[in-house]
């Protein structure tokens, strides 16, 4: 699932942007559900985990265009360590290439406007996009349409470590799946879809029915104590958004009497990350257990 070498030679990340959507428990049980999709196994990144619909950042995610079609982008609610990004303009192109590729991969757009659009109009976006990639802009303004931005609320910062091969800047943003819109994965890159509430995701990680990546795990963590959307944006306002670049370290651990090498993934707050105020609640390190990476707090 992941490509990590301790002795690599860092490669400059790649802006990326992920939506996490949400919504209340269709069941009427209480709390609420993520949209899930299962990634490709024949990607060479997190190939067959679970994951929240995004990607990478486009060119034509900052076209002067979209000045017309999409709403300003939202702002992190308070100054960070480290900024969020660098502008406005670039914080609008992010959000905008997290819109674009949750439509890619589960066929949901957050949209300003009079019109209401329906789950087949963007299940036929979506096929259009794939052959033209001017299709969104052309749907937009011919339907009057703008992307609502405003949608998207910052959550948190995760940056792929050094050692891994493939780099990503990655943007968490949440959002409130919109009114009638219920998704599906596109069968490429997303081999399977779901709504799932975050307890629910993290049970069948617990039992190996599913494979996750620590960012993902941590923030299926997080959000498991919320009861409502309302709660899950109060946690986004509330969240700190400096950059979160997990470091890999060998460590040993006593095993079944014996002492075994394995490979840790140290957060901020770790005793042996260079960042030593923790950035995101939790257990302060992944640890490599077979081919699972498991939460744990470094040793004392």
């Amino acid at each position: 699932m992941l490509d990590l070498k301790l002795d690599r030679a860092a490669a400059p990340p790649k802006d990326a942007a992920t939506i996490v959507l949400v919504r209340d428990d269709a069941t009427g049980r209480g709390g609420v559900e993520l949209f899930c999709v299962e990634r490709s196994k024949q990607s060479r990144f997190l190939g067959g985990a679970i994951v929240f619909p995004g990607g990478k950042l486009d060119a034509s995610d900052a076209a002067a265009e979209w000045a017309a079609l999409a709403t300003d982008a939202r702002e992190p609610p308070r100054p960070q360590e480290v900024p969020f990004t660098t502008d406005a303009a670039h914080l609008r192109a992010l959000a905008i290439a997290a819109s674009r590729e949750t439509l890619e991969e589960a066929a949901m757009l957050h949209v300003a406007g009079a019109k209401t659009v329906t789950q087949d109009e963007l299940f036929a976006l979506r096929t259009r996009l794939a052959a033209d990639p001017g299709a969104l802009r052309a749907f937009l303004a011919g339907a009057g349409l703008r992307l609502d931005l405003q949608a998207l609320h910052p959550l948190a910062r995760w940056v792929t470590p050094e050692a891994e091969a493939r780099r990503y800047d990655a943007r968490f943003f949440v959002a409130v799946a919109p009114p009638g819109q219920t998704g599906a994965h596109d069968e490429h890159e997303t081999m399977a879809s779901f709504w799932a509430s975050p307890a629910e995701v993290l049970r069948r990680w617990d039992a190996g029915e599913v494979q996750v990546a620590p960012p993902t795990h941590c923030t299926l963590a997080l959000l498991a104590s919320c009861r409502t959307t309302d709660e899950v944006l109060e946690l986004a306002a509330a969240s700190c958004l400096d950059p979160i670049c997990p470091r890999l370290v060998q460590v040993t651990r006593g095993v079944a009497g014996e002492q075994a090498d394995t490979l840790a993934l140290a957060l901020p707050g770790d005793p042996e990350h260079e960042v030593r105020q923790p950035r995101v609640a939790g257990p302060s390190r992944y640890v490599l257990r077979g081919d699972r990476w498991l939460p744990e707090d470094a040793p004392r």
